[in-house]
Protein backbone atom coordinates (compact mmCIF):
# COMPACT_ATOMS: atom_id res chain seq x y z
CA UNK A 1 0.00 0.00 0.00
CA UNK A 2 2.81 2.32 0.63
CA UNK A 3 4.67 1.38 -2.42
CA UNK A 4 1.46 2.47 -4.09
CA UNK A 5 0.94 5.96 -2.50
CA UNK A 6 4.59 6.61 -2.85
CA UNK A 7 3.97 5.76 -7.08
CA UNK A 8 0.84 8.11 -7.03
CA UNK A 9 2.51 10.72 -6.09
CA UNK A 10 5.67 10.33 -7.80
CA UNK A 11 3.14 10.47 -10.84
CA UNK A 12 1.51 13.68 -9.84
CA UNK A 13 4.93 15.14 -9.10
CA UNK A 14 6.16 14.30 -12.80
CA UNK A 15 2.33 15.63 -14.42
CA UNK A 16 2.84 18.53 -12.72
CA UNK A 17 6.43 19.35 -14.13
CA UNK A 18 5.58 18.56 -17.09
CA UNK A 19 2.33 21.06 -16.97
CA UNK A 20 5.02 23.62 -15.36
CA UNK A 21 6.80 22.92 -18.20
CA UNK A 22 4.32 23.46 -20.78
CA UNK A 23 2.86 26.91 -19.32
CA UNK A 24 6.40 28.41 -19.23
CA UNK A 25 6.70 27.48 -23.05
CA UNK A 26 4.29 30.37 -23.67
CA UNK A 27 5.89 33.93 -23.75
CA UNK A 28 3.14 35.78 -21.61
CA UNK A 29 3.42 33.52 -18.74
CA UNK A 30 7.12 34.13 -18.29
CA UNK A 31 7.50 36.06 -15.16
CA UNK A 32 9.45 39.33 -15.64
CA UNK A 33 10.07 42.45 -13.71
CA UNK A 34 9.43 46.54 -14.90
CA UNK A 35 12.01 48.98 -14.93
CA UNK A 36 10.15 49.85 -11.77
CA UNK A 37 10.99 46.98 -9.85
CA UNK A 38 7.18 45.72 -10.29
CA UNK A 39 6.38 41.71 -11.42
CA UNK A 40 4.58 41.62 -14.21
CA UNK A 41 4.57 39.64 -17.56
CA UNK A 42 3.91 39.79 -20.90
CA UNK A 43 0.42 38.41 -20.62
CA UNK A 44 -1.69 42.20 -21.08
CA UNK A 45 0.72 42.27 -25.01
CA UNK A 46 -1.78 39.16 -25.64
CA UNK A 47 -2.87 39.66 -29.29
CA UNK A 48 -0.49 42.48 -30.00
CA UNK A 49 2.54 42.13 -32.38
CA UNK A 50 5.64 43.04 -29.93
CA UNK A 51 9.22 43.71 -31.17
CA UNK A 52 11.35 43.39 -27.81
CA UNK A 53 14.73 44.54 -27.72
CA UNK A 54 17.71 43.93 -25.90
CA UNK A 55 19.09 47.80 -25.23
CA UNK A 56 22.01 49.71 -23.47
CA UNK A 57 22.39 53.35 -22.78
CA UNK A 58 26.36 53.45 -23.67
CA UNK A 59 26.94 51.78 -27.03
CA UNK A 60 27.05 53.25 -30.63
CA UNK A 61 23.46 51.53 -31.16
CA UNK A 62 21.97 53.50 -28.73
CA UNK A 63 20.76 55.93 -30.81
CA UNK A 64 18.23 53.54 -32.28
CA UNK A 65 16.14 54.33 -29.40
CA UNK A 66 15.09 57.29 -31.47
CA UNK A 67 13.68 55.13 -34.27
CA UNK A 68 11.91 52.47 -31.88
CA UNK A 69 10.18 55.49 -29.93
CA UNK A 70 9.27 56.22 -33.11
CA UNK A 71 8.13 52.97 -34.74
CA UNK A 72 6.01 51.87 -31.45
CA UNK A 73 4.22 55.98 -31.73
CA UNK A 74 3.62 54.90 -35.71
CA UNK A 75 2.29 51.51 -35.26
CA UNK A 76 0.83 51.20 -31.35
CA UNK A 77 -2.38 52.35 -32.86
CA UNK A 78 -2.29 49.19 -35.03
CA UNK A 79 -1.07 46.95 -32.13
CA UNK A 80 2.65 47.31 -31.85
CA UNK A 81 4.32 47.15 -28.45
CA UNK A 82 8.12 47.63 -28.51
CA UNK A 83 9.35 46.12 -25.17
CA UNK A 84 13.00 47.24 -23.94
CA UNK A 85 15.34 44.83 -22.19
CA UNK A 86 18.39 46.49 -20.73
CA UNK A 87 21.40 44.41 -20.76
CA UNK A 88 25.09 44.51 -19.39
CA UNK A 89 26.84 41.70 -21.33
CA UNK A 90 27.98 43.54 -23.94
CA UNK A 91 31.14 45.43 -23.05
CA UNK A 92 29.58 47.02 -19.61
CA UNK A 93 27.91 49.37 -22.01
CA UNK A 94 24.47 49.33 -19.83
CA UNK A 95 25.99 50.12 -15.89
CA UNK A 96 23.43 51.85 -14.24
CA UNK A 97 20.54 50.90 -11.94
CA UNK A 98 16.94 50.73 -13.55
CA UNK A 99 16.36 53.85 -12.24
CA UNK A 100 18.97 55.44 -14.34
CA UNK A 101 18.45 53.31 -17.20
CA UNK A 102 14.94 54.90 -16.84
CA UNK A 103 15.95 58.57 -16.63
CA UNK A 104 18.56 57.81 -19.51
CA UNK A 105 15.63 56.87 -22.34
CA UNK A 106 13.35 58.99 -21.27
CA UNK A 107 15.40 62.08 -20.48
CA UNK A 108 17.47 61.67 -23.73
CA UNK A 109 15.01 59.75 -26.49
CA UNK A 110 11.48 60.61 -25.09
CA UNK A 111 11.03 56.31 -24.66
CA UNK A 112 7.51 55.87 -23.93
CA UNK A 113 7.34 52.06 -24.83
CA UNK A 114 7.83 49.95 -21.89
CA UNK A 115 11.12 48.78 -20.09
CA UNK A 116 11.70 46.04 -18.02
CA UNK A 117 14.62 45.25 -15.48
CA UNK A 118 17.68 44.79 -16.60
CA UNK A 119 18.52 41.15 -17.51
CA UNK A 120 21.02 38.92 -19.02
CA UNK A 121 20.04 37.47 -22.35
CA UNK A 122 23.03 35.43 -22.99
CA UNK A 123 24.92 32.36 -20.54
CA UNK A 124 24.45 30.51 -17.76
CA UNK A 125 22.26 33.08 -16.14
CA UNK A 126 20.08 33.45 -19.88
CA UNK A 127 16.69 35.01 -18.93
CA UNK A 128 13.75 32.96 -19.34
CA UNK A 129 12.58 35.37 -22.05
CA UNK A 130 15.64 34.69 -24.13
CA UNK A 131 15.63 31.32 -22.97
CA UNK A 132 12.61 31.37 -25.51
CA UNK A 133 13.30 33.89 -28.04
CA UNK A 134 16.99 32.41 -28.40
CA UNK A 135 17.20 29.28 -27.27
CA UNK A 136 17.90 25.38 -29.07
CA UNK A 137 14.01 25.39 -29.52
CA UNK A 138 13.68 28.98 -30.88
CA UNK A 139 12.91 29.02 -34.70
CA UNK A 140 16.29 31.77 -34.36
CA UNK A 141 18.45 29.54 -32.10
CA UNK A 142 21.95 31.16 -31.12
CA UNK A 143 23.47 33.42 -28.99
CA UNK A 144 22.34 36.82 -29.09
CA UNK A 145 25.68 38.62 -30.72
CA UNK A 146 25.65 42.57 -29.67
CA UNK A 147 22.68 45.34 -27.94
CA UNK A 148 19.57 45.88 -30.23
CA UNK A 149 19.16 42.55 -31.45
CA UNK A 150 15.36 42.46 -32.13
CA UNK A 151 12.86 39.62 -32.13
CA UNK A 152 9.49 40.35 -33.62
CA UNK A 153 6.48 38.22 -32.33
CA UNK A 154 3.34 37.80 -34.25
CA UNK A 155 -0.32 38.15 -32.10
CA UNK A 156 -0.12 35.12 -31.56
CA UNK A 157 2.65 34.82 -29.23
CA UNK A 158 5.05 33.48 -32.20
CA UNK A 159 8.45 34.09 -32.64
CA UNK A 160 8.25 35.75 -36.53
CA UNK A 161 11.61 37.15 -37.06
CA UNK A 162 15.41 38.05 -35.51
CA UNK A 163 17.09 41.19 -36.69
CA UNK A 164 20.76 41.57 -35.94
CA UNK A 165 21.91 44.59 -34.42
CA UNK A 166 22.97 46.79 -36.92
CA UNK A 167 19.29 46.35 -38.50
CA UNK A 168 17.88 49.45 -38.11
CA UNK A 169 14.45 49.32 -36.41
CA UNK A 170 13.33 52.20 -39.26
CA UNK A 171 14.59 49.85 -42.02
CA UNK A 172 12.19 48.44 -44.44
CA UNK A 173 13.31 44.53 -43.56
CA UNK A 174 11.62 45.97 -40.19
CA UNK A 175 8.99 48.02 -41.02
CA UNK A 176 7.47 45.64 -43.91
CA UNK A 177 8.05 42.74 -41.17
CA UNK A 178 6.26 44.53 -38.45
CA UNK A 179 3.20 45.72 -41.29
CA UNK A 180 2.83 42.26 -42.08
CA UNK A 181 2.35 40.97 -38.51
CA UNK A 182 0.21 43.59 -38.15
CA UNK A 183 -1.78 42.77 -40.65
CA UNK A 184 -2.32 39.26 -40.07
CA UNK A 185 -5.44 39.06 -37.81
Amino acid sequence: MALMKLLILLAVVLILQVVSARAADSIYDIPLKDIDGNSTSLKSYQGKVLLIVNVASKCGFTPQYAALEALYQKYKDQGLVVLGFPCNQFAHQEPGTDAEIKQFCTAKYNVTFPMFDKIEVNGANRHPLYVLLAGKDSPFPGNIGWNFTKFLIGRDGKILNRFASPVKPDSKEVTQAIEAALAAK
